[in-house]
């Protein structure tokens, strides 16, 4: 068995955090916390950037440069460099969400790119990710996976957003880079899961490059996790998945709700808790056929997963699997796991500061929603404090 402390090592955790950096750390969880206060901040932020008020150096300064790694890759560079000093890897995600046309998806699919060339030289960036939405509308997603018919105008549309995917794929597979799939709104999903299987198809001839997504408090992800990897393995081809628990619960929820009809969405969070763990255990016994990222903040998960490895004889340092937090949250896992050998992995969002905004409320807003999180941030960063005698 896996020691279950390894995680309550703050020095470890912290090691890269000054003075300063621990305190604001502590400020910015001790606001986010306050139920409140985050409503009331969200309002407040939202309507300061609508009404083009000065306050880019206010967030820039606190929960910016804590959760984003900066304006632009090179902007990150520095945090990049440091943290693979410390055996951690960075996956630069490019924030920007809610786009709507293809100048800016076009954009989005560049930057992507740009990325990918940059991570071609570094081993720090073995993993690049997008978002299908930053790549196309997702009405038009929704209106495929419904089954509608699409005008000609649409159907061109749909053709521009497949070679936007295409050309990430393929500039992965020339560059050895894997490339994770984000996962979005159930409504959506079933076109962008039919694309990604396209591209596994495709790229993943010779060894997983291209991941799907899998959110985990859906109660049918398991189930499609199973007929996914029953069509590989009859077409020949590799497959990688990325596990999420998920970000849009209240909005599946309520759109449920709306419209009447059944929720995707699992009961409780135990039931998406044994979701998560079940795929983790069905992926680990299936791992010559598919390649793990597993993208958790719980503890537990983690726990479950190392033991799981050690019981299968697995090196820790697999290549085949993936531990993966966000910048600014759970360093007492990345760093602490890094620390004894195995794949961890940073997703450092960046962007301008108006366009990730909306990334940065839905940080705030889950770490608020979520049982413990933020309680189990703050006391890691009081024990560190203490530790530092800053208290």
């Amino acid at each position: 068995m896996i020691s279950e402390h390894i995680f309550d090592n703050t020095e470890i955790a912290f090691s890269l955090k000054s003075d300063s950096e621990l305190e604001r750390a502590y400020f910015l969880f001790k606001m986010i916390s306050i139920e409140p206060l985050v409503k009331i901040g969200t309002a407040a932020t939202n309507f300061a950037i609508k009404a083009h008020l000065p306050i880019e150096g206010l967030i820039r300064s606190t929960v910016f440069d804590h959760f984003c790694g900066g304006v632009n890759e090179v902007d990150c560079l520095p945090v990049i460099d440091k943290m693979f000093d410390k055996g951690v890897s960075s996956v630069l995600d490019y924030s920007v969400e809610g786009k709507e046309n293809d100048k800016e998806f076009d954009a989005a699919m560049t930057t992507t790119l740009k990325i990918m060339d940059f991570a071609k030289e570094k081993k720090s960036m073995p993993i690049a990710v997008f978002k299908p939405t930053g790549f196309g509308r997702l009405k038009l997603f929704e209106k495929i996976g419904n089954g509608d018919v699409l005008t000609d105008k649409e159907k061109e549309e749909w053709q521009k957003v497949v070679n936007r995917f295409d050309a990430i794929c393929k500039r992965g597979k020339e560059h050895d880079i894997e490339v994770l799939i984000d996962a979005e709104e159930s409504w959506m999903q079933d076109a962008s899961d039919a694309l990604v299987r396209d591209m596994m198809q495709k790229y993943n001839t010779e060894k997983p490059i291209v991941f799907n997504t899998l959110q985990m408090y859906r109660t049918d992800r398991l189930d499609f996790l199973k007929a996914e990897h029953q069509l590989a393995k009859e077409k020949g081809y590799f497959m990688g998945f990325k596990l999420v628990r998920g970000a849009y619960l209240e909005k599946e929820n309520e759109r449920a709700k709306e419209k009447g009809y059944p929720t995707p969405m699992c009961k409780s969070k135990l039931e998406t808790d044994t979701n998560f763990d079940n795929a983790v255990s069905y992926i680990l016994e299936n791992l010559n056929d598919i390649s793990l990222f597993i993208g958790s903040h719980n503890e537990e998960s983690s726990y479950a997963a190392m033991n799981l490895m050690a019981k299968m004889g697995l090196k820790i340092n697999d290549e085949r699997v993936w531990f993966g937090q966000l910048y600014g949250m759970s360093d007492h896992i990345s760093f602490n796991l890094a620390s004894k050998g195995y794949n961890v992995a940073k997703y450092i969002p960046f962007g301008p500061v108006k366009d990730v905004m909306p990334y940065l409320i839905r940080r705030a807003e889950e770490n608020t929603s979520v049982a413990g999180q933020t309680g189990r941030e703050l006391a890691l960063l009081t024990k560190e404090k203490q530790r530092r005698k800053l208290l």
